[in-house]
């Protein structure tokens, strides 16, 4: 059966549709989960809640546009609407942001390692990472989505980097990966 037959189904709120395209997508989403959130545990929760309002708005999805990337974008949010209450974000002078570059030889980075250390940053550094970083938004949207001025959004930006950058050259002995695994 083909994708837009299983999306049909779905939207006809059937089950066996339902868990296979749970089945389909759940890795891609979990991992996208993972990133916006600070622990395993939680990342789960927040997949079952996407799925949740994936399925609750299907009905949405006009067979325009990539699925996978709808799917996705209702995931981010979901991830994102946890901390839109929580007040997370500092209010900031747009002047005392420093853009700092954080250089990542590739092929000594364990990305477990990656993760876990992007995974310890505060939440509101997390996200404004995650979402200016690995998902490409711009500074402008991230401030739209996380309902903070594009000051505060540079500001986070640089303050992860900041972090990121001084775990790394603090704990380089734990991330480099021996020459052996680089070939």
């Amino acid at each position: 059966m083909g994708l837009d037959q299983l999306i049909k189904r779905c939207k006809k709120k059937n089950a066996q549709a339902q868990e296979q395209l749970y089945r389909l997508y759940s890795s891609k989403l979990f991992s996208i989960c993972l990133k916006y959130s600070s622990d395993t545990s939680s990342a789960e929760d927040t997949l079952q809640d996407a799925f949740i309002t994936i399925f609750d708005k299907i009905g949405q999805y006009k067979n325009q546009g990539s699925f996978e990337g709808w799917i996705k974008r209702v995931t981010i949010n979901t991830a994102l609407q946890k901390y839109r209450k929580q007040k997370v974000f500092d209010i900031i002078n747009e002047e005392q942001i420093e853009e700092v570059e954080v250089e990542v030889d590739e092929e000594e980075i364990s990305l477990d390692y990656l993760l876990e250390i992007i995974q310890q940053l505060p939440d509101r550094y997390r996200l404004v990472f995650n979402l200016y970083v690995l998902d490409g938004y711009s500074h402008k949207e991230v401030a739209e989505m996380l309902e903070i001025s594009v000051g505060t959004s540079k500001s986070n930006l640089a303050r992860a980097r900041n972090i990121l950058k001084e775990k790394l050259q603090t704990n380089q002995e734990l991330y480099v990966r021996p020459i052996e695994e680089r070939r």
